[in-house]
């Protein structure tokens, strides 16, 4: 057994007996990279990847690209990094969805708000709600700059038959940080809610995402 074998079994036990109570970030890190790197020392590399990016966050929001620019990771390591905070998103919406009945602002609020934190460009989806509002299927519609997105207007009607949808909401991001709707969305939203009565769907809401915000159209008054 190597000196790094002997230090990788006592980071393991520490995290074993307390989880990861006591861990620096960096160390945190490190014990997640044993398992894309199973031999050698890999402090090095969890303290580049934290340099580079600066902080956890930074390091599992990285695109693949500029991961892979830090000397020392691979495709395995990559790969990992990529997946361990989608596969822990994934949990929450799974967990959220499960209880979900989207009959209050916060309720969707809360579930957006964890549906947009991996995205860095702007985009939409359309979540579709039985008569109870509860919840049916989330479908991501589309993408575009950081500043526009297009809403496919057929698409998310065709989504609402599809799912037998009484109501639907409707949702984006403003990556700049600002939730306010523009003139575009509006005069988008206005499209959708006639395409969706033409088929006896209510347009629940359209609800404007940024940063730890956001905006409803609903509660705004301009779907009355």
């Amino acid at each position: 057994m190597g000196v790094h074998d002997g230090h990788r079994d006592r980071m393991r036990k520490r995290f074993f007996e307390n989880d990861l109570e006591g861990f620096a970030s960096h160390e945190a890190l490190e014990l997640l990279l044993y398992y894309a790197i199973p031999r050698g020392d890999v402090n090095p590399l969890a303290h580049a990847l934290m340099d580079r990016f600066g902080s956890l966050s930074g390091v599992f929001s990285a695109p693949a690209e500029l991961l892979a620019q830090v000397d020392g990771v691979g495709e395995r390591t990559a790969m990992l990094l990529r997946l361990v905070p989608q596969i822990a998103q994934k949990a929450r919406l799974g967990d959220l969805e499960r209880e979900l009945a989207l009959n209050t602002r916060e309720r969707v609020g809360d579930y957006l708000l964890e549906l947009f934190s991996r995205e860095r460009n702007e985009a939409v989806y359309q979540i579709c709600l039985d008569g109870k509002g509860k919840f049916l299927a989330c479908r991501r519609l589309g993408e575009g700059s950081a500043s526009a997105v297009n809403l496919d207007v057929r698409k998310i009607v065709q989504n609402a038959i599809l799912y037998c949808a009484s109501s639907v909401i409707l949702a984006h991001n403003h990556p700049s940080g600002v939730a306010l709707p523009s003139q575009e969305d509006h005069a988008a939203t206005l499209r959708v809610k006639a395409a969706l009565e033409s088929v006896d769907v209510r347009l629940e809401d359209h609800i404007v995402v940024a940063d730890h915000d956001f905006i409803s159209f609903s509660q705004s008054g301009f779907l009355r």
